[in-house]
């Protein structure tokens, strides 16, 4: 199979700019992977839709505001966003623009001097840069530094936009670990009035971790699905998350992927009876049709981009042809798309 077939049209109009208001107040498709069937209702809707004793299983990973600006001793301007830590003490894997003109050794002061970085070695698209400066780096990333939107959501935006509003709509209610470089969207819809409301109805959750990586910025470059690889992303699955899967399992009750992250943990750690034990490591996986769900029930998720892993995933788990239906039919009747956009339950 190739890329160029999970392709539907998408009116730029219709990608969102913003979070619904409430965010349980987002659209919710509901598709039948048996029958095709589509039911059109709202987030808030969620726990009339689910059954007592269905568990949730959210990412509760923590998005860093990493990106950065600063200004080289020429005075030209560099933008920085910092990917991971990586293993020397104080040294960081980054994006940095523009990457060509850089020198090792260089220094570059970012955020008015809060931060300073000095280059230590490119390695292909990325920098190794050491990061100076007075107090925890994580501190002065909270206090400067801006949330790391998907390129799609600030190109369409004006000049008026307000940076610092997306430091609480760009984090979901479960964030917890830091060390993400976006958001594991479908999370972003679920509130705290939500939440009491499915708890209400007996629905359960938990969490797992993974730290969404580069790989949710990096385009795909190959045609076959067959030569894509995957960046690896961190996660973890603690024994509390595996034993309220297993006793779902064992009740009978669907364990419900809250986003492709989540479904791409659990795929991770399933054995092949399905049983999902705790554990970490990191995860390369790449779900696309074919594959056989072991431990994914039912998936809430955001709609993705034409021609993306995720958008695989997805017609993985629904069939392709029913995954691009209800993407058409969505688009169709007015869905709002990808980060901040509506969600679709897949069941």
């Amino acid at each position: 199979m190739k890329f160029a077939d999970f392709d539907y049209h998408l009116p730029e109009g219709q990608i969102a700019r913003h979070p619904a208001e409430p965010r349980e107040a987002a659209r919710l498709c509901v598709l039948d992977r048996a029958t095709g069937s589509l039911r059109h209702l709202r987030m808030a809707d969620l726990p009339t839709i689910l059954a007592s004793g269905d568990l949730l299983v959210a990412n509760d990973t923590r998005v860093r505001p990493a990106r950065l600006t600063g200004r080289r001793a020429s005075g030209a301007a560099v933008e920085v966003l910092l990917v991971a830590p990586a293993p020397q003490a104080g040294a960081w894997r980054a994006l940095v623009k523009p990457a060509k003109k850089l020198r090792e050794g260089e220094v570059v002061e970012l955020e008015n001097g809060a931060l300073r970085a000095t280059m230590v070695q490119r390695a292909d698209r990325e920098w190794i840069l050491q990061l100076a400066c007075d107090g925890d780096v994580d501190a002065v990333l909270d206090a400067h530094g801006r949330m790391p939107l998907p390129p799609y959501i600030l190109k369409s935006r004006g000049a008026e936009e307000d940076p610092a509003a997306d430091r609480a709509r760009y984090q979901t209610i479960f964030a917890a670990e830091r060390g993400a470089i976006a958001a594991p969207t479908a999370g972003l819809h679920f509130t705290a009035h939500l939440l009491d409301s499915l708890a209400a109805k007996g629905i359960e959750r938990t969490s797992l971790t993974l730290h969404v990586g580069l790989g949710t910025f990096a385009a795909v470059e190959v045609e076959d699905l067959d030569a894509h690889r995957m960046h690896s992303e961190e996660w973890r699955i603690h024994a509390g998350c595996a034993e309220q899967i297993a006793a779902a399992r064992q009740r009978g009750a669907r364990v419900v992927a809250v986003g492709t992250t989540s479904a791409r943990v659990l795929e991770t750690a399933a054995a092949v009876d399905g049983v999902v034990r705790a554990g970490s490591g990191w995860t390369d996986i790449f779900l696309r049709p074919g594959v056989q769900f072991r431990a994914c029930d039912a998936l809430l998720t955001n709609f993705h981009l034409p021609q993306s892993t995720l958008l695989v995933l997805v017609s993985a788990f629904a069939g392709r042809e029913r995954a691009l239906s209800a993407y058409n039919e969505c688009a169709r009747l007015g869905y709002r798309f990808y980060s901040y956009g509506d969600a679709m339950l897949i069941v």
